[in-house]
C-alpha cells in the first residue's frame, strides 16, 4: 500500500513507551504526531494520518477507542496497539477492542522484549507486529524497522498480544523471588513454569504455541523477569521486602499492568476451568491474603506430577 514512502502516524499517549515509538518512527522520517490526555485535542493528531498507534494505559483504551471513532478516517488507516493488558469489564486484549470499535480496517499488534528507557538510550531491541492481514503487519515493520530496532512479523495477533500481556504476572512473582533471594535455580523454575501457564492460557484462548516461544512471549518474559527497570518485576521485589501493594504502586513511575492483569486473568481462569498455580500466588499476594513467603511454599508443596501431559 505504502510501500517505502513516509507515511504520517499519530502515536496516542505520550508516555515512556509511546514516546520511544514515536521517536523510531520519526528517526526513519515519517510524519509523526503525538497526543496525551494532557496536551493537544485529539482530532488534530487524527487529520490525514495512515497509522494510529495507541499506547496507551489499558484502562484509557475503550474510552480513547471510542473518542477516535467520532472522527471521519480514511477506509486505509491501520491501528496499531502496543498496550499490554486486559480489559477489566470484558476480559478482552487491547486489540479486540480496537477490532470491534473499527470493524473493517487492519489492526495490528506490536509487542516484544521492549524496555523502554533502554530504547531510549539507543541501545539495540527487536520486536513483533502480527496481524490476520499480513500487508498490514509489513506495512508497520517498515515503519519502525531500523538497525537499532529489528522488527519481525507474525500472523497470531493473539498469541503476540497475550505474550506481553501474561508475561507482566510472571514478572511480578519474578521479583518476589529476587526480593526475597531465592536464587537462580528458583528463578529458572518459575520462569519456565511460568511460560507453561501462559501456554496453557494462550492455547485455551485459541493462541498458538509456537508464538510463545517467540520474542512476544519468552522473550519479553527473559526481559522482565530479569530487569529491575520492569515495573511490573518492582511490583513483586517491593512486597517481597515488606511494603503494601498501596504504597510500591504510589512510588511506581508509570503504569505496572500486571496487577489489573492478574485479576482479570483469575475471573477468566475460574470460568474456563484453567490451572494458573503462579497465577493464583501472584493474585492471593496482591490481595494481601498471603505473604510471599506463603505464596513460594503453596506453589513448592503443590502434588507432585509429570512436567508435561503427553
Amino acid at each position: 500500500m505504502y510501500s517505502n514512502s513516509k507515511v504520517s502516524v499519530a502515536i496516542l499517549g505520550a508516555g515512556a513507551w509511546g514516546t520511544s515509538l514515536a521517536n523510531l518512527a520519526a528517526a526513519n522520517g515519517h510524519q509523526v504526531r503525538v497526543w496525551s490526555r494532557q496536551g493537544s485535542q485529539i482530532q488534530a493528531v487524527l487529520k490525514d494520518v495512515q497509522i494510529i498507534l495507541s499506547a496507551i494505559s489499558m484502562i484509557g483504551v475503550r474510552d480513547v477507542a471510542s473518542q477516535v471513532q467520532s472522527f471521519p478516517l480514511s477506509p486505509e488507516t491501520i491501528f496499531v496497539t502496543a498496550t499490554k493488558g486486559l480489559d477489566p469489564q470484558t476480559t478482552c486484549t487491547p486489540s479486540q477492542i480496537w477490532q470491534t470499535v473499527f470493524p473493517n480496517h487492519a489492526v495490528v499488534v506490536l509487542s516484544g522484549p521492549n524496555l523502554s528507557k533502554e530504547i531510549q538510550m539507543e541501545l539495540p531491541a527487536a520486536t513483533v507486529v502480527a496481524s490476520n492481514i499480513p500487508t498490514a503487519a509489513e506495512i508497520v515493520q517498515l515503519v519502525f524497522s531500523s538497525h537499532r530496532f529489528r522488527v519481525y512479523t507474525n500472523p497470531d495477533p493473539l498469541g503476540v498480544e497475550l505474550g506481553g500481556t501474561l508475561k507482566n504476572v510472571i514478572a511480578i512473582a519474578a521479583g518476589v523471588c529476587d526480593g526475597l533471594q531465592l536464587g537462580t535455580n528458583a528463578k529458572a523454575a518459575l520462569v519456565t513454569r511460568g511460560l507453561t501457564e501462559m501456554v496453557r492460557i494462550g492455547n485455551n484462548w485459541g493462541a498458538k504455541t509456537e508464538t510463545f516461544y517467540g520474542l512476544s512471549g519468552l522473550g519479553d518474559l527473559l526481559a522482565t523477569c530479569n530487569s529491575p527497570l520492569s515495573r511490573n518485576y518492582q511490583v513483586g521485589y517491593q512486597l517481597a521486602g515488606g511494603k503494601s501493594l498501596t504504597e510500591t504502586l504510589a512510588n511506581l513511575q508509570g503504569t505496572a499492568e500486571g496487577v489489573n492483569t492478574c485479576r482479570v486473568l483469575m475471573q477468566r481462569a475460574k470460568q474456563q476451568s484453567i490451572p494458573v498455580p503462579i497465577t493464583e500466588q501472584v493474585y492471593r499476594l496482591l490481595q494481601g491474603e498471603v505473604t510471599p513467603q506463603q505464596a513460594l511454599d503453596e506453589l513448592m508443596l503443590r502434588d507432585i506430577k509429570p512436567e508435561y501431559n503427553y
